[in-house]
Order: C-alpha cells, then sequence, then structure tokens
C-alpha cells in the first residue's frame, strides 16, 4: 500500500525551523517507511535535536560560516549573495529524509525532530511531498 500527499507550507525566515507536527499531522494510521521529499533547491530537511532552541541557532551559524556569502567566487548569484550559498547548503543537507512509522506513529527518536532547514533571505512557501510506503 502507497499513501502520497503534497503540502505546502508557509513562507518561513532563514534559518533551522521544526516542522515534525506539520508532518507528523497529515500520517495516515499506516506502518512503513516514510519519505518527506522537499521540491526546492534552496531549502533542504533534516533530522536533528528537537528539545534546545540552541541546536537551531548553532546550525545557522555554523553553515552561514561554513559556506559563507562574503566568499566572492561564485558565479550563480542572480538572485542575491544567498543564491549559490542557499544551493550549496541543500546539497549538503539533502532534499528529503526518511523515518519509520507504525500504525501512525513516527518512531523516531525521543530528542528527534524534522526541520526545514530554510537557507534563503527572502523565501516563499515550500511543497512538500510526503510519501509512504507500506502495509
Amino acid at each position: 500500500m502507497t499513501f502520497q500527499k503534497e503540502i505546502t507550507l508557509k513562507p518561513f525566515t532563514r534559518g533551522f525551523h521544526l516542522i515534525s507536527n506539520v508532518i507528523f499531522d497529515e500520517l495516515p494510521n499506516m506502518s512503513g517507511i516514510v519519505n518527506v521529499f522537499i521540491k526546492h533547491t534552496s531549502a533542504s530537511l533534516t533530522i536533528n535535536e528537537n528539545a534546545d532552541p540552541a541546536v537551531r541557532v548553532d546550525f545557522e551559524n555554523h553553515f552561514n560560516k561554513l559556506v559563507s556569502e562574503n566568499d566572492n567566487h561564485y558565479t550563480h548569484t542572480l538572485e542575491g549573495r544567498d543564491d549559490m550559498t542557499s544551493h550549496i547548503k541543500s546539497s549538503i543537507l539533502g532534499s528529503s529524509v526518511n523515518f519509520p512509522i507504525k500504525n501512525g506513529i513516527p518512531q523516531i527518536g525521543i530528542w528527534q525532530g524534522v526541520y526545514l532547514c530554510e537557507h534563503r533571505n527572502q523565501a516563499s512557501s515550500r511543497q512538500i511531498i510526503i510519501t509512504i510506503v507500506g502495509e
């Protein structure tokens, strides 16, 4: 059995945002594997610690240092200084996450959450596809 649904996330500010509940609220009473895919190249998804908000700040600070908009070697800058850096950050983190589900309940760790990693300074809404393959 397969389930698939596309949802639209409201625009988020630049940074790392917990969207676990948005995703979990869409899950049917199934068991299997959930794939969450973002249909964009300047934002990404990851699963990480969901308890301490400082983790989100540290992620943003680290990625801004790792892939700095102040570097001047980028040629793909048509949409601004955050153009190519957003694509690089998205490639590093990835466009999808997977986790098991049992009877509609996500089987992730107690301290884990799903993050939308918004890399653009002026982001628009984001489309997410949730797919479940299971019984």
